[in-house]
């Protein structure tokens, strides 16, 4: 796909997109069928953050009322996962703020809860840490954990207008010291931080460069305290039309619909199948609330489609 066709896609309406969402959901069905892919995720640190991204409710330029803690005791994390398994998910995601998770006591923690995980769970493990040293990534990967979630967030030329803290070559050379560390990489973004379909081509453009093994899907919702809590949200049909143009570029890839689907889809939610998703994030996010596991596998029965374990 080029360019044009992203336009061309955000140029239509419903009507006009339903060609497309044909070739999208065949897309889904040629590499998974009927099967959905559920991930947890657990805010194992919370806030206190030193980082500046303009979006996050946990960053130091953040007034937004969230709670604040350390990282989670290690028993609570593989808790946590149990219960996750329990729901029928297929990943659990461990997830920290900061900048990176670089005290021993801390990495300690994480890789013991992996270990643990893995040892009385199906699940796969995912963890998502910031910027790490490579020892600690060929460590988590020796742990048991299968991908590193970090995303590039947006498009390179848009990034300035999200953070300044660290560079998007930072983020970069971290995906890229995880794949070298034997771990499959998870990296996708947020959308309506008020780039525009030219920078979200470049995203995409870039994500491919990349290889990725998984493309999650973000929605802006704006958190009251942060720098774009007056950002206008996105459109439900925009999303969607997110959504179908990721697909379409990345035929081959899984594509997780993650943070802010609720509030950007609305009513349209179960056309995100329709528009070439095939995994969802389902429970509460970092610091907003989800959809309940009960209410996504509701979804997926009235459709037709089933949540499934992902092969290794």
């Amino acid at each position: 796909m080029e360019l044009a066709d992203w336009e061309e896609i955000f140029r239509l309406d419903l009507n006009g997109l339903w060609p497309w969402l044909t070739e999208a959901s065949r897309l889904r069905e040629e590499r998974n069928g009927k099967g959905i892919s559920l991930c947890v995720i657990i805010n194992a640190k919370s806030g206190l953050c030193p980082q500046d991204c303009a979006f996050c409710a946990q960053s130091r330029r953040s007034q937004a009322a969230i709670d604040k803690y350390p990282l989670l005791p290690r028993q609570e994390l593989i808790s946590a996962a149990q219960q996750a398994a329990s729901q029928g998910a297929a990943r659990f995601s461990i997830v920290t703020s900061g900048r990176g998770v670089m005290s021993r006591p801390e990495q300690e923690t994480i890789l013991v809860a992996v270990e643990a995980i893995r040892r009385t769970t199906p699940l796969q493990v995912c963890v998502s840490l910031g910027i790490v040293a490579p020892d600690f990534l060929r460590a988590l990967a020796a742990a048991g954990v299968h991908r590193y979630h970090h995303n590039v967030e947006t498009a390179a030329s848009f990034f300035p207008e999200v953070a300044t803290a660290h560079t998007y070559q930072e983020r970069l050379q971290t995906i890229r010291q995880a794949q070298a560390a034997g771990l499959a990489v998870c990296v996708g973004g947020i959308l309506g931080l008020g780039e525009s379909v030219a920078q979200r081509f470049e995203m995409a453009q870039t994500i491919k460069e990349l290889a990725v093994d998984s493309i999650p899907l973000n929605f802006l919702q704006p958190i009251p305290g942060t720098p774009m809590e007056r950002r206008r949200r996105l459109k439900p049909l925009e999303a969607l039309q997110i959504i179908l143009a990721f697909r379409l570029f990345f035929p081959g890839k899984r594509i997780i619909i993650a943070g802010g689907r609720a509030g950007a889809l609305r009513t349209l939610a179960p056309l995100m199948f329709a528009a070439g998703a095939d995994a969802l994030m389902t429970g509460d996010y970092l610091t907003t609330k989800g959809q309940l596991p009960a209410a996504d596998f509701q979804m997926l029965a009235d459709l037709g489609l089933q949540a499934v374990q992902e092969a290794e």
